[in-house]
């Protein structure tokens, strides 16, 4: 155990302490002499962000719902916590128990965001945790990694021992209980990664290596172990309604990202909105029946107290039964004040007469993503919105007492023109002009349309992750003459950084050759890097140039539709033959109808074992 009283001092000089303290409500604390592995999950961010992360609290649960194992969990500290704990000789440690992290079994990352990455690299080396893999003795802790960036693993392939690939509830007990025998007869860490890879959806770095062209390209891909497998298959929940989720959440002392009980409704989407990787990977939709949902918000408010319930998931308007369980939660928590909230809802799945009965508890502004100005540009990306479905339900928001509205777009879509960015202003314009020609006397509060460009990314498993990304001076000349075209003071515009979405673009579509040039830019001290307060874009290009890392190679490249990609090991159950196909259809402006409408083959009702599409009609 670290010296508690050093830190108690110590954190009088910080902001926000309580992201160090631990003691929350709900949270576990077991006596380490009765248990036989601990495990700690690292979050790379902030408390704050990491405490609104419904995957932490199912895994965290989850596992200490094992007598067997202790979870704990550990965030990345903020700049002026990391500065006191190097100063004082603070190692990272687990907020349940003050023990170091260099006395857990695991440290397991969810990786949510690949400007995370330095992070991973800074939480080890505070912990003194050697970062590279091959330079960790027997003794120390396996560093496992999952989540959404895990997609492609390949950029931190020196750093992790195992990455898990899908959904992690069922795969990581059996890693847990595969780890307990071989502690039982002798552990061996080559032993363990041998018998985990044979584990589905476990995936172990150091039994591969890469080849490459002449041109940088890859060649082939070879495998180093007999253990190894060809193919990693992502691995599904089959049944939602018998997969483990919390009765109980930790309750922070401070106000988090989200401070409000969590339900997750479903997972999958059926959209096949072509930017989306979350919609290709999570794929197949799974549901959760209204009678599960009551039950687990029930025992979530009385463990909680919270009086919010948000309902969550890729589109949660898609959900089949949402009518059935609005009202019946709504039935049951009305009187007591507590709100339903219902994010992540498409314009054309609205359903305003729900909506409106929610708002009685707690009014909210409304958030609709367009995703792109011009319909043309809505035919690429495959969004399957025409102007009057998103007018429509904005115009019907306003007649039922609505002023407050955003809308979000991206700017740098595939073969987007001049003409389509400044669509994003004209439709603005347009949603402004749906408040004022209505009747006089209809008008109510005072107009805010906050509008917000983010810079399109290129992800590996969607149609677009053959093209290239646009160049930063090309984000910059869109969005600052977006900026000054819009000129309505009731319409606000923001845009993100392009020099933030170059980076995430590199490192999304990486491969190995990244890993020396990461831990470079870590070493020159770059940190929380998708805050943009604290992100130096120079301490990057450096890295870069001082490792002979040439980015634009990964971000800024068109790809062969036959070039072998740093990701095609992995499974996710869609074919590239149907990304292929959605490619050409993008490059034609053509359109693929929503997956419960026609079934277009996409692979995971033939490929993922228990994982059938519901939603076959011609298969």
């Amino acid at each position: 155990m670290i010296n508690i009283k050093k830190l108690d001092r110590e954190l009088l000089s910080v902001e926000k302490p309580a992201r160090y303290v631990g003691s929350e409500l709900n949270s576990v604390i077991k006596n380490k002499e009765d248990v036989s592995i601990r495990f700690a999950f690292a979050f790379p961010d902030v408390y704050e962000v990491g405490m609104s992360h419904t995957g932490l609290h199912i895994l965290y649960h989850l596992l200490n719902s094992k007598d067997n194992i202790w979870c704990e969990r550990v965030f990345a500290p903020w700049t002026d916590m990391e500065k006191v704990m190097r100063k004082n000789d603070i190692p990272l440690y687990g907020l349940e128990s003050k023990d170091e992290l260099k006395k857990f079994d695991f440290v397991g990352f969810t990786l949510q965001y690949e400007m995370s990455y330095t992070n991973v690299l800074n939480m080890l080396n505070l912990a003194d945790i050697p970062i590279r893999s091959k330079d960790r003795t027997e003794d120390m802790p396996i560093v496992i990694a999952g989540g959404p960036c895990a997609y492609n693993p390949e950029p931190l392939y020196e750093v992790v021992d195992l990455f898990t690939i899908g959904e992690s509830e069922e795969l990581i007990l059996e890693l847990m209980e595969l780890y307990e025998k071989e502690k039982i007869s002798g552990f061996n860490k080559l032993s363990f990664l041998e018998k985990a890879a044979h584990i589905e959806g476990v995936y172990v770095p150091r039994f591969y290596e890469e080849t490459y062209n002449d041109d940088g390209t890859i060649k082939e891909r070879k495998i180093l172990n007999s253990n190894a497998k060809e193919v990693i298959t992502k691995r599904i929940i089959k049944d939602l309604d018998k997969s483990f989720y919390p009765e109980k959440s930790i309750l922070p002392y401070i106000d988090v990202v989200h401070d409000r009980v969590v339900l997750e409704v479903f997972r999958g989407c059926t959209r096949g909105c072509r930017f989306c990787q979350a919609g290709m990977v999570y794929r197949p939709v799974r549901e959760k029946s209204p009678d599960t949902l009551v039950n687990q918000v029930e025992s979530l408010i009385n463990s909680t107290g919270h009086d919010e319930i948000s309902l969550t998931s890729l589109s949660t308007g898609d959900y089949s039964c949402l009518p059935d369980l609005t009202l019946q939660l709504l039935d049951k928590y009305e009187n007591k004040n507590v709100s339903i909230s219902l994010p992540s809802l498409r314009l054309d799945s609205m359903t305003f007469d729900i909506i409106e009965r929610l708002q009685e508890v707690r009014k909210s502004g409304l958030t609709f993503a367009p995703e792109a100005g011009t319909q043309r540009m809505r035919d690429v990306i495959n969004k399957n919105l025409t102007e009057e479905q998103i007018l429509g339900p904005v115009e019907t928001a306003f007649n039922l007492g609505w002023s407050t509205v955003k809308l979000y777009f991206m700017i740098g879509l595939p073969g987007e023109t001049m003409e389509d960015v400044m669509g994003i202003k004209e439709l603005s314009y347009k949603v402004k002009d749906k408040f004022f020609q209505r009747p006089k006397e209809e008008i109510k509060g005072n107009l805010k349309i906050n509008v917000s460009a983010s810079c399109f990314v290129p992800k590996p498993f969607t149609p677009f992750q053959w093209v290239k990304q646009d160049s930063m001076d090309e984000f910059y000349d869109k969005a600052k003459s977006l900026q000054k075209e819009i000129k309505d003071k009731k319409v606000s515009f923001s845009y993100h950084e392009p020099k933030l979405s170059y980076l995430e673009a590199v490192f999304a579509r990486g491969d190995r050759r990244l890993s020396d040039a990461l831990i470079k830019a870590f070493e020159k001290g770059c940190r929380f890097d998708g805050w943009y307060d604290v992100f130096d874009f120079n301490k990057w290009m450096e890295a870069f140039e001082e490792t002979d890392t040439v980015p634009d190679f990964f971000a800024k490249r068109e790809r062969e539709l036959t070039e072998v990609l740093p990701w095609d090991f992995i499974d996710t159950g869609i074919t590239k033959k149907f990304l292929i196909s959605e490619y050409n259809n993008a490059m034609k402006a053509l359109t693929t109808s929503d997956c419960r409408q026609q079934c277009y083959n996409c692979g995971v009702n033939h490929k993922l074992i228990g994982g059938a599409c519901p939603h076959v009609i011609n298969s």
